[in-house]
């Protein structure tokens, strides 16, 4: 029989192992963000851009760059769902819980908020890297108007009206749980299946003309599908303990929420960070995987534009230009966290799982971004 010193000595070596193992978990996700931000750079992965280019020019090779990652990170997520080292319905994006009316408003505010920022959260991220005071100035008014879509005035109205809109499913809203009852096909083998069907059709049509196989969307496409399923792999099976010594419960180190596992998102992270910075003494605020994924992204961005000496300050244009960065900013990050998410947080982390609601999220995204472009078409066409 163990005495208590050395239950005590148990105990506290546990906490020591927890403890370099989300060290481990906290450098692998910053490295990955730093490749992630220097790749976006290089290549102007951007999906907003990406929509942008097909109404102002009708050119879809940006499109074909994103669709390539997406295909790529979902055959890596599903292929570790096959192998049973990951879980869907561990993450907050394949939960039973479907909340449909979020998903849609959200994306259409987030879509919309994104076009008049000049990018997503990822984007000005990039951008700041690159030395654009204006995109610094977005991410502060995303990250304050995210936070208070979290805990403050407008999470209150958030979850009176957005939130009640829902429907519960039976199993997680991932496709292969919700296709296992039906079909009575194990959900690894669902998970196998569709992830190579789904993922393999959207790589083949993002390779299919010349212009989805250039040198840059090859990159972007591969590179930046693969950091999402490596993300995913740190957190979700890397970082995954069965039983945490202070709490005995399951548990995924450093993430944001102790009881999911994460992979990339530039919303509710960056409230998260600004939350961090301000708070640094507060020994509460801690690092966490979204966190490191923010300054991951801007180092990667600016080590790239130091490098080939691109890194150029830029500021807003004149009032006009300031005031449509400051509504876009804000409407990301009340549509952001009011979708789960972002075009890297549910159109790459999120698609990935085969959730049903990020499908419902990106589809409003893009209709949102559509919408906004149009607009401003017809804006300019207008003063013209």
């Amino acid at each position: 029989m163990q005495s208590t010193t050395q239950v005590t000595m148990q105990a506290t070596m546990q906490e020591a192992d927890l403890t370099a193992l989300a060290r481990h978990v906290l450098w692998a996700v910053f490295a990955l963000s730093v490749l992630f931000g220097a790749i976006a750079r290089r290549t102007h992965f951007c999906t907003m851009g990406a929509l942008a280019d097909i109404v102002t020019m009708g050119d879809w090779a940006r499109l074909r760059m994103w669709v390539l990652a997406i295909g790529v990170a979902m055959i890596g997520f599903n292929a570790m769902v096959a192998l049973g080292w990951l879980d869907a319905s561990k993450s907050i994006y394949a939960t039973p819980r479907v909340l449909w009316l979020s998903a849609l408003v959200g994306g259409v505010m987030f879509g919309f908020g994104m076009v008049l920022a000049s990018g997503c959260g990822a984007k000005n991220l990039v951008r700041a890297g690159g030395g654009s005071l204006k995109a610094l100035v977005v991410l502060i008014v995303l990250g304050i108007s995210a936070f208070a879509t979290l805990k403050g005035i407008t999470a209150v109205a958030r979850v009176a009206t957005l939130d009640t809109v829902a429907f519960t499913l039976a199993s997680g809203q991932d496709l292969p749980s919700m296709l296992t009852a039906p079909t009575g096909l194990p959900k690894a083998l669902l998970a196998a299946g569709l992830g190579c069907a789904i993922g393999g059709g959207l790589i083949a049509w993002a390779v299919m003309r010349a212009e989805g196989r250039s040198r840059d969307n090859l990159l972007a496409g591969i590179g930046i599908g693969a950091i999402v399923a490596a993300v995913w792999w740190v957190t979700g099976r890397f970082g995954h303990v069965s039983e945490d010594p202070n709490t005995l419960q399951e548990a995924f180190v450093a993430s944001t929420s102790a009881q999911r596992m994460e992979a990339l998102s530039f919303v509710a992270p960056v409230a998260y960070t600004l939350d961090w910075l301000m708070f640094f003494s507060d020994r509460s605020k801690v690092l966490t995987i979204g966190i490191v994924s923010v300054v991951g992204m801007i180092a990667g961005s600016a080590a790239h534009a130091v490098a080939t000496r691109s890194f150029r300050w830029e500021g807003f244009r004149d009032a006009q230009d300031t005031g449509h960065h400051l509504i876009g900013a804000l409407l990301m990050g009340v549509g952001g966290v009011a979708a789960l998410g972002c075009t890297v947080g549910q159109g790459l982390s999120g698609v990935a799982t085969l959730s049903l609601g990020s499908f419902m999220a990106v589809a409003a995204i893009v209709a949102g971004a559509l919408l906004a472009l149009r607009w401003q078409v017809w804006r300019i066409g207008r003063a013209g």
